[in-house]
């Protein structure tokens, strides 16, 4: 672990009888692929209503990880609750208790805004007049409810990129998977789009699962962290208690000195990953 010397942080984790108090638990998570081990008995809860950020390089088993609780693949062995149920046993009702964002643009550029919204809305089978008060709302707390007929190939990437996180509350879900939600835009996208989606956090109290490589991100937004790597969590924990344990001043820092400084392999297949979902609705 390149001198991280892990002694206490990674904590035993307490599975709660109530099915309210955690969103998302995960515990002894295994996926195998043939001789290979991508997750190593990964254990982790994720408290409702907080935001989690689940932090790792590229090929460190946190992709697999997401698609396991997100039902686009079947763990090998260990088991997942979201809202208290079990996605492998109940695929349909799990979806529904989720939204989710991925790395790649998944919004079709040849429909509206609206029809985007619109057409999410029906896969979720959300009650028509339900549905077009949700998508005015929506659109609106994004600052797109101007451009909702306008077609999606006329946004900028900062637009779709709010329209794709608009849509994944349509259905108001209980938990929010983002997978690198801010990749590419620029420092005032960013922060105008984080405070959209802490406003629905607060207000709602939707759990957001998180992932992204922008440390500071992290830093700034989560209550609860888990650093994995080689199919294993090496870390959880506030970020306080992360730097504290690394001896570091920054979470980035911390998160090098535990998972090295070399270059990984990119692993950016997020609109596959979407059509695979859609596929399996």
């Amino acid at each position: 672990m390149h001198g991280f010397t892990h002694r206490s942080i990674m904590r035993n984790v307490c599975m709660s009888e109530d099915v309210n108090k955690y969103s998302i638990e995960v515990t002894d998570l295994v996926k195998q692929f043939g001789d290979f081990t991508a997750v190593k008995g990964v254990s982790f809860s994720v408290r409702q209503g907080s935001i989690f950020a689940f932090l790792g390089p590229n090929g460190a088993g946190k992709t697999t990880t997401i698609k396991m609780l997100t039902t686009l693949l079947k763990p090998t062995s260990g088991t997942v609750q979201l809202n208290g149920i079990d996605p492998t046993k109940n695929q349909d009702t799990a979806r529904k208790s989720f939204g989710i964002v991925f790395q790649d643009q998944s919004v079709d550029e040849e429909l509206t805004a609206y029809e985007n919204m619109y057409f999410h809305a029906m896969l979720y089978g959300v009650e028509r007049i339900r549905a077009q008060a949700m998508i005015t709302e929506l659109l609106t707390e994004f600052e797109l409810i101007e451009r909702k007929d306008s077609l999606v190939k006329e946004f900028s990437g900062g637009m779709r990129r709010r329209l794709e996180i608009a849509r994944s509350f349509l259905h108001e879900p209980n938990i929010i998977f983002l997978d690198e939600p801010t990749l590419g835009l620029d420092p005032q996208t960013r922060a105008k789009l984080w405070a959209h989606v802490l406003k629905l956090n607060k207000e709602k109290g939707v759990t957001v699962f998180l992932t992204t490589h922008y440390m500071e991100e992290a830093e700034r937004m989560a209550d609860q962290v888990a650093v994995i790597d080689h199919g294993a969590i090496l870390a959880q924990g506030t970020v306080d208690e992360i730097k504290e344990e690394a001896g570091a001043e920054t979470l980035e820092q911390a998160f090098l000195d535990m998972t090295g400084r070399d270059i990984r392999e990119s692993e950016a297949t997020g609109l596959e990953r979407m059509r695979n979902f859609k596929r399996r609705r």
